[in-house]
């Protein structure tokens, strides 16, 4: 009889400890789920983000030669800026690097983006050089490039703005108590905002209409 009093009282007891541990497990445990699903959420929503800058700039690529190839027939004078245009183009379509790989390596992104700068700077110049031609301005197909041209341009610097949004959300979480312990934990690291220097903040400009 004594026995079993001493069985259900340690029996109890063990049965107290255990439920303790449960709880204190859960305690830590469930925010540090939380934390990890909301970093992973954020970072995905960074790697979006910057994928859609990527996407847009791809477009502008992909336009810049059917540009030059309109733009030769008229301005055959201005070979230079022509040149530089399609130089900036190879520079900037070279190496290449995947998404994942840029968006993580600060180093790799500021020469994409400086690369992406040099082009939207030797396109910018050849905007100005068509000033000249008026002929050029009234082609139809010029016409329609340019306004694929001016809308990339304005879409490309929507995308440029949400990616930093997304970059600010997701570098204030990881600093954030107790996000950061799980952040520092599981490797999520401070994110890189999209920098551009003053003179090419300015997107080309884009209007012949003038």
């Amino acid at each position: 009889m004594e026995g079993q009093r001493r069985f259900g009282f340690f029996g109890m007891a063990g049965i107290g400890c255990l439920v303790i541990i449960v709880l204190l497990a859960l305690f830590i445990l469930l925010p540090g789920f939380f934390s990890y699903n909301k970093l992973v959420n954020l970072d995905e929503s960074v790697n979006g983000a910057w994928s859609e800058v990527e996407n847009l700039y791809q477009r502008r690529m992909d336009l810049i030669p059917n540009l030059v190839e309109t733009v030769k027939g008229y301005a055959k004078f201005e070979r230079e800026t022509l040149e530089a245009v399609i130089q900036a183009r190879a520079n900037a379509t070279r190496p290449n690097i995947s998404t994942s790989e840029l968006v993580n390596n600060p180093a790799l992104q500021q020469q994409f983006i400086q690369a992406q700068e040099n082009l939207g700077q030797a396109l910018g110049r050849l905007l100005v050089v068509i000033e000249r031609y008026p002929e050029l301005k009234a082609n139809q197909n010029f016409i329609r490039l340019q306004d694929e041209l001016a809308g990339t341009e304005n879409r490309i610097s929507v995308a440029r703005r949400r990616y930093n949004e997304s970059v600010l959300e997701y570098n204030r979480a990881i600093r954030r108590f107790p996000v950061f312990i799980v952040a520092g934990l599981m490797g999520f690291e401070k994110r890189a905002y999209f920098e551009t220097a003053p003179e090419a903040r300015q997107a080309p400009k884009v209007d012949f209409n003038n």
